[in-house]
């Protein structure tokens, strides 16, 4: 494997298939399309790569199709190094002329922000379809390597009636650091302040890099920390959240948008909850709902015991802690009134911001292998009725062992996840009353209730699991 630079913190995983890639671009055409989120360190990744293999590397920026093409050419003198470069007329001979270059010197070729040339381009994507188709076999040595942030337009390169479908040996997506991770790379060890910074900024490796790598020093320090970062106008992290609303979504009107998102940041999840809030009919929403999905900006998901209900949750924590805090008192912050802000949005923080983020941390933890004996085949969150005591239950992390045809399902365990609350044995018995209303569809009989802390534990709790913040950390 190609030796990874020691600046390029972890991402092994996105190394080795890079790496791979590669090795082989002295052995056969290929094409590769990498993406991710803004910020999550694409380019750094792929700039290191390019050095390490002396690899062309080119970030496209906006720009007219003649300024593109200007800079591709001046980008490819600069890697010939020829004194005049090539003047391209248009993509169909820029393109021709890279793979003659690719296949020459068995080079590997990186062009970066790929959206921001085929926006302007539209036929760019058919023209590099029929070189690589060209290239195949003739087995001209071309690697080609297509990355970009705009998820929604690299999700469509390879799918459908796409040109570039089934023609690409590598798709990576480059996605933020899991929370363990996360609190290694903002060197936190303490894991009620890694939950806490992690529930605003989440795992997006170039944060760190707004806040000047500074992190708060413990947990005494964390109200301070809020304030002089990310409440704080002069840094970059103030405005980002709305920077990366215009930035991944890329519609002209954003105002509906960020709507739309605080309705499902302030805990209005189903469609008619965010319907209602927005105030708008619930037909009159689902576009926007659907480019907010392929924006990567939300997510759904469909309940664990009724498939038809699904609710709607925000994927970026710096986007939920936007909403919830800082949107509503927006003048007040512009005017530096940090500390008065975070005063009033403390209790809101805790309550929308933070317990439900650990509600999504707890699920990811539970996907452990071996947690409950074995690989979980979904994890999700549920909501139990009881006709007879005309309630709900609401569990929050639900573990299935994987679908067996013909047998009921499995439950491997249900979860109850409590942010600020000290656990005790009521909800233990919440859980088992849940199991006992389950046991007429799944099989239970084996169910392990588990109970998932934040504030610690009563003493003497039977019959459930107890997991602490360590326990998260330490898996």
């Amino acid at each position: 494997m190609i030796p990874k630079p020691g600046p390029v913190f972890a991402r092994d995983f996105e190394w080795r298939h890079l790496s791979a890639f590669t090795e082989r671009a002295g052995t056969r055409p290929q094409l590769g399309v990498v993406s991710g989120r803004l910020r999550q360190g694409k380019t750094f990744l792929l700039e290191a790569l390019a050095r390490q293999v002396d690899g062309l590397y080119f970030g496209a920026t906006e720009a007219t199709e003649t300024e593109s093409l200007h800079l591709f050419s001046q980008a490819m003198a600069d890697y010939t190094r020829v004194d005049v470069p090539v003047r391209f007329a248009n993509w169909d001979e820029a393109i021709r002329h890279l793979f003659a270059i690719s296949a020459e010197r068995g080079a590997l070729i990186i062009i970066d922000e790929f959206p921001y040339l085929s926006k302007v381009s539209p036929a760019l994507p058919s023209i590099i379809q029929r070189e690589i188709d060209r290239a195949v076999p003739k087995e001209a040595l071309v690697s080609l390597l297509l990355c970009g942030s705009a998820m929604s337009v690299m999700g469509g390169l390879l799918s459908g009636s796409a040109p570039l479908r089934g023609r690409a040996s590598l798709e990576l997506v480059v996605r933020p650091f899991d929370y363990p991770l996360a609190a290694q790379y903002w060197r936190l060890a303490d894991p009620r302040l890694a939950v806490l910074v992690h529930a605003v900024v989440g795992g997006t490796p170039a944060y760190l890099r707004f806040v000047n790598d500074e992190t708060p020093a413990d947990l005494d320090d964390f109200d301070d920390w809020v304030r002089r970062t990310v409440l704080d106008p002069g840094t970059p992290l103030f405005r980002e959240a709305r920077y990366l609303m215009e930035e991944e979504a890329d519609v002209p009107d954003t105002a509906l948008y960020h709507s739309v998102l605080a309705a499902v940041a302030n805990g209005n999840a189903t469609r008619g909850g965010i319907a209602s809030y927005i105030g708008r009919k619930t037909a009159d929403i689902g576009h926007h709902l659907n480019v907010l999905e392929d924006s990567c900006l939300l997510r759904r998901e469909v309940d664990a015991f009724r498939p038809g209900r699904s609710v709607y949750r925000v994927c970026e924590p710096l986007i939920s802690f936007y909403q919830v805090v800082m949107r509503p008192r927006w003048s007040l912050l512009e005017s530096g009134r940090a500390a008065a802000v975070w005063q009033d949005a403390r209790t809101r923080f805790k309550g929308q911001v933070v317990g439900p983020h650990f509600e999504d941390m707890c699920r990811a933890f539970a996907r452990t292998e071996s947690l409950f004996g074995e690989l979980p085949g979904e994890v999700a969150a549920g909501v139990v009725a009881d006709t007879a005591r005309r309630s709900q239950i609401e569990v929050d992390v639900v573990v299935f062992a994987a679908t067996e045809p013909g047998k009921p399902r499995r439950i491997l365990s249900l979860g109850e996840v409590k942010w600020g609350t000290r656990m005790n044995q009521g909800h233990a018995d919440r859980l088992a009353r849940a199991r006992d209303l389950l046991a007429e569809k799944y099989d239970v009989r084996d169910t392990v209730l588990s109970l998932y802390g934040g504030a610690g534990f009563d003493q003497g709790i039977t019959g459930a699991r107890t997991f602490d913040l360590r326990d998260l950390y330490s898996a």
